[in-house]
């Protein structure tokens, strides 16, 4: 049984993630831990400010978690011929703080959220709240885009750039989701000004040790930038998910503040699933 972690913000974006998440893992027992975060320094001004003569209570607890029992409802009404367990969360914290708090407490396996608005020039895809999970909370994550419909995660692209092992922690366990909801994996091994690092030399001994019995395609591609290799890709290819295996900000920054920023982001649109090395 697997303890998952899904957040919402009352957005469609999240509702919608969480719904994706109850399809991924239907048939399988969960337990799923539904979190609200309310940012400390939101219900220390602006809420206390539009209380007016409602009780602090009403306006700070009592709204929002209504809201989650009835988001909760609607979660297990839907999944109600599932092994599935809910527990409702609400927290005044800073959000990465509250996340990591649970991560934690409730020895999570696995985090789902969904896109959360735009808030820069550097956030085009994902907005704070993602972003922040991704950078500062060391778990598997699935980010699930704005409308996205629910489509079986049946292949999936692994790109990697010249300091990503194939044969570490992190990629086992994005095999271990693969073996479990997968039926392929693409590796893109991109080397941008067409340089050759140890781990592309490791490669070939990697994929013979680890992807033994599994479908999978291997490229490495020269010369090209990151996002065009990825656009190329995605378009010509099946594909229901990207994977990034990210060693603390370097490759999600490059992936997603860099120059390639806002064409990746355009073209985008399946899940994300983060692992961290």
């Amino acid at each position: 049984m697997k303890n998952i972690l899904l957040l919402t913000d009352f957005s469609d974006n999240s509702i919608n993630a969480l719904h994706y998440a109850l399809k991924l893992f239907s048939g399988a027992s969960n337990n799923f831990f539904v979190l609200y975060v309310e940012a400390a320094n939101t219900f220390l001004t602006d809420d206390l400010m539009a209380a007016g003569n409602k009780s602090i209570y009403d306006s700070l607890v009592k709204k929002p978690k209504n809201r989650l029992k009835n988001i909760v409802a609607e979660l297990e009404e839907v999944s109600k011929d599932e092994n599935f367990n809910f527990e409702m969360l609400i927290d005044h914290d800073v959000f990465a703080d509250s996340v990591n708090q649970v991560v934690a407490s409730k020895e999570i396996d696995l985090i789902v959220m969904g896109t959360n608005g735009v808030t820069g020039a550097k956030e085009v895809l994902f907005g704070s709240n993602t972003i922040n999970v991704i950078r500062k909370v060391t778990c598997p994550t699935l980010v699930i885009p704005e409308d996205f419909t629910y489509t079986s995660p049946k292949e999936i692209l692994l790109p990697l750039d010249l300091n990503d092992s194939i044969g570490g922690e992190a990629f086992s366990n994005l095999l271990t989701f693969a073996n479990t909801y997968s039926e392929k994996l693409h590796l893109l091994r991109i080397k941008p000004n067409n340089e050759v690092s140890p781990e592309e030399h490791s490669d070939t001994e990697h994929i013979e040790k680890h992807l033994k019995g599994i479908n999978y395609e291997y490229h490495v591609v020269s010369d090209t930038p990151m996002d065009h290799v990825v656009n190329s890709y995605t378009q010509t290819h099946n594909i229901d998910a990207i994977a990034l295996l990210v060693q603390k900000e370097s490759l999600f920054e490059r992936f997603f503040t860099g120059s390639s920023t806002t064409e990746i982001s355009k073209k985008l649109k399946v899940p994300l699933l983060v692992f961290h090395v």
